[in-house]
C-alpha cells in the first residue's frame, strides 16, 4: 500500500483494484490448485490464505459499500462531504476493516490486506 500524506479517491480505487487482484490470485493459485491436488490425490502441505472478501464488500457491496454510498451522495444536491462521511461511519462503524478516527476528522480508514490506509473525505 502506498503511504501518502493524503489519500484520495484515486488511491481508494487503486487499493480496491489491488484487493481484487489479491482475491483473484488467492482463489486461483491457492484455493483452486489445492482442490485440484486433492482431487488428484497429490501430496502437498495445505496452505491457508487470508480471505479479503469482507474488505471487498466494505468498499463495493450494494447498497451500503463505500462506492455505493459515494454514488448515492453524488445524486443528492444537498449532500456534502460530511454527510457522506457520516453515512460511512453509520453503516460501517462495527466493520472489522473500517476505522473511524478517534478525534473528529474528515477521514476514515480501511484495513486492506496490505495494511491500514486513511482516506481524507473531500478528496474522494
Amino acid at each position: 500500500m502506498a503511504d501518502f500524506d493524503v489519500n484520495s479517491f484515486e488511491q481508494l480505487c487503486i487499493n480496491f483494484a489491488n484487493e481484487k487482484l489479491h482475491d483473484h490470485f488467492n482463489r486461483h493459485i491457492f484455493k483452486l490448485e489445492q482442490m485440484e491436488y486433492e482431487k488428484e490425490s497429490i501430496g502437498w502441505k495445505h496452505m491457508t490464505c487470508p480471505d479479503n472478501q469482507l474488505c471487498l464488500d466494505l468498499i463495493s457491496a450494494k447498497p451500503h459499500g463505500i462506492f455505493s454510498l459515494l454514488n448515492d451522495q453524488s445524486s443528492f444536491p444537498q449532500a456534502t462531504d460530511r454527510s457522506f462521511l457520516e453515512k460511512c461511519h453509520h453503516f460501517h462503524q462495527n466493520h472489522e476493516h473500517y476505522d473511524r478516527p478517534r478525534v473528529p476528522a474528515q477521514e476514515f480508514s480501511i484495513r486492506h490486506c496490505a495494511g491500514k490506509v486513511s482516506y481524507k473525505v473531500g478528496t474522494l
